[in-house]
């Protein structure tokens, strides 16, 4: 759900922020002004609402920032001059760095800032533009606020998804008349559920219905083929991006300006709709195993069903990890494999959990490094998730899966890394596909697994290369598996020299189609009528092996 606000631009509303504070204060001054309370009084009550919401939510940092720009709106709104209460606001935000300086690379904090700059810098002007124009006045009201908010915070937002969204200032106006409603049951039922826990139950019933209708709009938002399109990101995707914004306001003073961007506007959604509609290219049809770009780890998945896979490893960022798991559609997770405790690894684990029930965790029975260890072991328990430490030869299968443990064949001590050798090493089964995830398996482990088994069970037709295709590899071991197509999760420009250019030559002579996350971003191996095809979500073509 909360990559669904992201991704139509509604993530403030998950979060306490100064759009919080400012509709529970409005609605006291509401109240206030049909009282016909004086405007001292109405300032006051208007404050004490901002101490009591503090409180009733507890005061937190974030908590503290948003009333802090709830006060400065307040302020502008007492004043009736918004732009006057700019000076007001980078006082505020000067103040509030200095005395917490992270908050300076702080993402929520820039956009909490640069809401509050464009509503009162941009959203009046643009509101008398409208009603100027014969546009109804609460209509105007409606239209220019979450324009404003959004172009404000637009660059910050492309730069940390690289994407500009289409949909947000829809999406958001569409969440506008649920918005009021929402805060003010929720606040009034926490609130009054103290001395009433029946009548809080009742507010907090009406509440859930203009709430039911933000996560309507954040769902369906989310899912519109054209929602999104990609921008660079980074700083240097942030800058392009507030550069040509205010350019845009600038120049957008002149009546042909304005309409040469309207088209301009009109015919890139028009271009880009049918492409993405008739071409979505992510996930791809008939894949059965995919492993996702998250930077310097791991995080592979078999497919079970719709909306259900088998994960292996969880990478080392939770952002990473779930955003992977949102792109193929997994909702749910009924067995999440840790191969070993290494944090590029497990650093993910709770992007794995996020909004998802994960059914069963497996780990390996060697229990170093500890921290991992504790990590996978303390998110499975706060979710309720059983952990199961598996033997060689333990067995699962659901779906279109069928997955055995193959090793390690024994505990393996005094090696060159005896968690990295100890790695759980499966062999999985997806609609008649063999594949061989071998965790971080180094040359002892390759080594014992080919003279423990005979080699047709060994034997695959994709292989998840060991350890980011690092220089420790068995090459009779790689022989023996003679995959057609060989999987490389490993982060762009790592400080390690993975991968090992010789260890990929080797497979490529052996045949196989060697895929890398760090040029192809997510890769995928489809199976279609033709035989095997790979996939990349980078530049979306398939070869075939």
């Amino acid at each position: 759900m909360e990559e669904d606000f992201r991704a139509t631009g509604m993530t403030h509303l998950n979060a306490v922020s100064g759009s919080n504070v400012a509709i529970v204060v409005g609605a006291v001054l509401l109240l206030a002004r049909w009282a016909r309370a004086g405007p001292v009084l109405a300032v006051g009550l208007c404050g004490l609402a901002l101490v009591g919401f503090v409180i009733l939510v507890r005061p937190s940092p974030s908590v503290v920032r948003a009333a802090t720009m709830g006060a400065i709106g307040l302020a502008a709104l007492a004043a009736g001059r918004p732009r006057a209460a700019v000076p007001a606001l980078a006082a505020a935000v000067a103040v509030l760095v200095l005395v917490d300086p992270d908050l300076a690379g702080d993402p929520g904090f820039a956009l909490s800032v640069l809401a509050t700059g464009g509503l009162l810098l941009l959203a009046p002007g643009w509101r008398d533009g409208l009603r100027r124009r014969g546009v109804p006045p609460g209509v105007a009201e409606a239209l220019a606020v979450p324009a404003a908010a959004q172009l404000a915070c637009a660059p910050v937002v492309a730069g940390l998804t690289g994407t500009v969204s289409l949909v947000a200032v829809p999406a958001n106006l569409l969440a506008v008349p649920a918005i009021a409603p929402a805060t003010v049951l929720g606040v009034a039922a926490a609130t009054l559920s103290p001395i009433w826990p029946g009548g809080a139950e009742l507010l907090a019933w009406l509440a859930h219905w203009p709430a039911w209708w933000l996560v309507l709009v954040a769902r369906y938002g989310a899912r519109l083929p054209a929602g999104n399109l990609p921008w660079p990101g980074g700083v240097s995707g942030a800058l392009l991006l507030a550069v040509l914004t205010v350019a845009l306001v600038v120049a957008a003073r002149r009546p042909v300006v304005r309409r040469l961007v309207a088209v301009c506007a009109v015919a890139v959604v028009l271009g880009a709709l049918p492409v993405r509609v008739v071409a979505p290219g992510w996930p791809p049809d008939g894949w059965v195993v995919t492993a996702c770009a998250v930077g310097q780890g791991d995080t592979v998945l078999l497919p079970v069903a719709a909306g259900r896979a088998v994960v292996v490893d969880a990478g080392p960022d939770p952002a990473a990890a779930d955003a992977c798991l949102r792109r193929l559609g997994v909702r749910r997770v009924p067995l999440l494999v840790v191969s070993h405790f290494h944090v590029d690894h497990t650093g993910g684990v709770a992007g794995i959990f996020r909004d998802r029930r994960v059914d069963t965790v497996l780990v390996p029975q060697w229990s170093e490094p500890v921290a991992g260890r504790d990590l996978v072991r303390g998110t499975a328990a706060t979710h309720g998730t059983p952990v199961v430490a598996a033997p060689q030869g333990w067995r699962y299968r659901a779906g279109a899966v069928d997955l055995t443990v193959l090793g390690p064949p024994y505990p393996m001590r005094g090696t060159r890394s005896d968690p990295n050798n100890n790695s759980l090493v499966l062999i999985a089964t997806v609609d008649r596909v063999r594949i061989l995830l071998t965790g971080d398996a180094e040359v002892e482990e390759q080594r014992a697994l080919r003279e423990r088994l005979p080699p047709d069970g060994l034997r695959a037709d994709v292989l998840k290369v060991a350890h980011h295709g690092s220089a420790y590899q068995d090459p009779a071991f790689l022989d023996v598996v003679r995959p057609a197509v060989a999987l490389v999760p490993v982060g762009a420009g790592n400080s390690y020299g993975h991968p090992n250019e010789a260890v990929l030559a080797r497979l490529a002579r052996g045949g196989a189609r060697v895929l890398r996350t760090d040029v192809g971003g997510d890769v995928a191996v489809v199976r279609s009528p033709r035989g095997l095809a790979v996939v990349s979500a980078g530049v979306d073509r398939i070869r075939p092996p």
